[in-house]
């Protein structure tokens, strides 16, 4: 049965015409919200690998981490082409020449046909834009940006130390070059529901993203969120209450734009709270219903969301 909306593999698979997976990676990048030019300690809801947990030890170089997972892809296993992901920290912070030494050294392989790195939208500059540009004009690439939320309040409270501004801006510069951008929206921040999430979706349908992942907002060890959480001082949506906010953002989710995650992915070892989330299929299958149920798709409140 098709997806109520443009889903990644349908996407992937209409770029290099078979099944194509993503293989992690990580390229041995921080991020200025830890190394202190922009703040220290990272986003309250970041682990110590900066969202690469699925990724090999960084002491194992780019190339090798590659042919690691060509022989031993983690959900590909039926893929023909792969995708070389940049998925933790910020992926673009680096100068111009140190990134293309790294990017290059994933390509390492003909079953490599695109690449995509995840970042900060403070990340992105004119020279940064267009080296991405380069590998855009031969390959499939795309950029993630970590938007989060469109509320400065929420990202203040977060540590996300990046004005919302910047994400714009960023959208821009990679638009210029010809590179794709997928907002990355967080649902279940502190103080957020669904007003605060359509509020966020609507800054995304305004920009010429060609992408989003939305992702749950779950309580991991070892993080500033963790002492929130024990503190009583935030409390994780139910599974009622994710599921629902989904459904509604897809459904005012402008029709063109392709849906890259719609949950988060933690592992079992590092992960708090809420339970829910280690069960990803029945997350998904609920949205699905949901969605179903109430005779939506993707767009089909698009129109009306945009007058509000």
């Amino acid at each position: 049965m098709p997806k109520p909306y443009r889903d990644l593999a349908g996407y992937l698979k209409e770029k290099t015409g078979c099944k194509t997976a993503k293989i992690c990676i990580d390229g041995g990048f921080t991020c200025p919200n830890r190394d202190g030019r922009c703040s220290t300690g990272g986003c309250a809801f970041c682990g110590a690998r900066g969202a690469g947990e699925f990724t090999i030890d960084p002491a194992v170089s780019i190339g090798e981490q590659v042919r690691v997972r060509l022989a031993n892809p983690l959900g590909g296993r039926r893929a023909a082409r792969f995708l070389a992901y940049f998925q933790n920290f910020s992926a673009t912070y680096a100068p111009a020449d140190e990134l293309r030494r790294r990017y290059d050294a994933a390509l390492c392989d003909e079953r490599i046909v695109g690449l995509a790195v995840a970042t900060r939208p403070d990340c992105i500059d004119e020279e940064i834009a267009a080296l991405l540009g380069e590998y855009a004009a031969r390959m499939p690439v795309w950029v993630e940006l970590g938007l989060q939320t469109a509320s400065e309040k929420t990202a203040g409270q977060m540590n996300i130390a990046c004005p919302r501004a910047a994400f714009a801006h960023a959208v821009s510069l990679l638009r210029a070059r010809g590179v794709d951008s997928v907002a990355h929206m967080m649902v279940g921040l502190p103080g957020e529901g669904l007003a605060e999430a359509m509020d966020t979706l609507r800054l995304i349908n305004a920009q010429p993203v060609a992408g989003i992942k939305i992702h749950s907002l779950y309580v991991m060890r070892g993080t500033a969120l963790e002492a929130l959480w024990r503190q009583g001082e935030y409390t994780p949506l139910t599974f009622d209450m994710y599921t629902e906010t989904v459904a509604r953002l897809i459904a005012g989710l402008r029709p063109d734009i392709v849906v890259h995650r719609l949950t988060g992915d933690c592992p079992r070892d590092t992960l708090l709270a809420p339970g829910w989330s280690a069960e990803k299929n029945k997350v998904l299958d609920r949205i699905h219903t949901i969605l179903r149920e109430r005779g939506w798709h993707q767009g089909c409140l698009y129109e009306k969301d945009c007058l509000i």
